[in-house]
């Protein structure tokens, strides 16, 4: 178990380096490309756009062959896909570089989360979850070192050869014993399981965070430049943010698996309508810095135990755990996409207030429809 623990957190590790290293480089592509606020949430939302289109076909690829080789060949496809993005130097070459690279994503995720669920324990799910997230946001601890290296070492030869490394990891993946007690499964077992009320309920606790961050990811890195942060310090703020992030994910395993996955939403829902209210209006670079780090604590939140109480209630139906991991794709794909693409666009239109306060007002309506509701979602 330990060690497909570290498989398992070795792969999402990679994904998640690769998906944050853009942070600090957004200024940068921004300013030298012309993209604006919007054509940067086009950018930043390339990678969740692809990962969306990925996980269901991930998810079939999984109930069908086995989450081993749905993780190997996702993983293959990461590490091209992260050398193209390296070489890349025109917007349109930027974008698809990152759709393909969140398509290929969604196999090395779908895949390995399945392996993971697969061999867990029920009582030590979230645990093991809140390990493997922990590790997640690990990656996207050091993805903005590594965006913020490549701004100084040069950007296609660090991707170029980060993107080289990662190959490491599909043959330890290839090594591994596959996940025992695999059976095929048809995919209308996954397309009755998204008609299920209470799935939907808990996708949207994997959905919403990732609407916060897909916004803060965006509007934030720009700020902070414009405030007079450079690439190598923005990484520095997202570098805290995440730690924070990831030792708090660990906790948030133990107490899912103790005290059941919605009181640490509970705790997400009051946070993250506080901090989004608030994280508009700092015109202090530092205050700001500050406001991000808190946001990267009470975001993040929400996804272990979002994570938890859909995989409980995929078991609960018999769902195949390659199919209940591609249901977390389902629910976080769009939330990123829609919150950078969007988020972009709208604050572009207006000012970042708008998209900010209106994620505060969707927190504070969902904390409420939750506390008259929670009963029925209780697994």
């Amino acid at each position: 178990m330990r060690k497909l623990l570290f498989l398992t957190g070795a792969v999402v590790f990679v994904d998640t380096l690769f998906f944050a290293a853009l942070t600090p480089l957004l200024p940068h592509y921004a300013q030298s490309l012309g993209l604006g606020k919007a054509g940067a949430g086009v950018l930043s939302a390339a990678y969740p756009a692809g990962a969306f289109l990925g996980a269901i076909p991930s998810g079939l690829v999984a109930g069908r062959l086995g989450v081993k080789p749905t993780t190997i060949v996702g993983l293959t496809l990461v590490g091209i896909c992260t050398i193209l993005f390296g070489l890349a130097d025109q917007a349109w070459q930027l974008d698809l570089a990152r759709f393909a690279q969140g398509l290929a994503s969604a196999f090395s995720w779908t895949g390995a989360i399945g392996w993971l669920v697969a061999a867990a324990p029920p009582g030590r799910r979230g645990q093991l979850i809140g390990n493997a997230f922990a590790m997640a946001v690990a990656g996207a601890l050091f993805g903005p070192v590594v965006g913020g290296i490549a701004s100084v070492a040069g950007i296609s030869w660090t991707f170029s050869v980060i993107g080289l490394a990662s190959f490491g990891l599909v043959v330890w993946a290839a090594l591994t014993p596959g996940a025992t007690g695999e059976e095929s499964q048809s995919p209308l077992h996954l397309v009755r399981a998204l008609g299920d009320p209470r799935i939907l309920v808990a996708g949207w606790f994997v959905l919403l965070p990732a609407l916060l961050f897909g916004v803060v990811g965006v509007l934030a890195p720009l700020r902070l430049a414009e405030l007079g942060f450079g690439a190598v310090a923005i990484g520095l703020v997202f570098l805290c943010s995440a730690a924070l992030e990831a030792g708090n994910n660990v906790l948030l395993g133990r107490a899912s698996d103790s005290y059941g996955p919605l009181l640490p939403i509970f705790a997400g829902l009051v946070a993250s309508t506080v901090v989004a209210t608030l994280l508009p209006w700092p015109d202090n670079r530092f205050v700001l810095a500050a406001l991000v780090v808190a946001a990267g604590l009470s975001f993040g939140t929400f996804f272990t135990p979002g994570m938890t109480l859909l995989s409980n209630l995929a078991e609960e139906r018999g769902l195949h755990f390659g199919y209940a991991s591609a249901l977390i794709n389902i629910a976080w794909a769009p939330g990123q996409t829609i919150g950078a693409a969007a988020g972009g666009a709208l604050a572009y239109a207006t000012r970042d207030a708008v998209p900010y306060l209106a994620l505060a007002g969707i927190c504070a309506l969902t904390l409420l429809a939750l506390w008259r509701s929670h009963d029925g979602l209780s697994t």
